[in-house]
């Protein structure tokens, strides 16, 4: 996919959502990703801390960093 192409991304509220996990835990695991990975921060006028989001490709990289995370700590949430 070409980086320049992408048209639409999701929230990290949204993904958060859409995986059954907190948003909070996609936080702690996604502090190393960039932009090359699919992971940007959206500003508003008055907003001057952000909001993740992820384009389709960063959420495939979410899913593989919770796979690991599940690996490694199953009792966890």
């Amino acid at each position: 996919m070409q980086r320049n192409k992408v048209h639409h991304v999701s929230t990290v509220e949204r993904v958060a959502s859409d995986l059954g996990v907190s948003e909070a835990l996609i936080q702690d695991l996604t502090p190393g990703l960039e932009p090359e990975d699919g992971v940007i921060w959206v500003y508003g006028a008055n907003d001057d801390d952000g909001i993740l989001a992820f384009t389709d490709e960063g959420i495939e990289e979410v899913k593989l960093l919770l796979e690991e995370y599940h690996r490694l700590s199953p009792s966890k949430p």
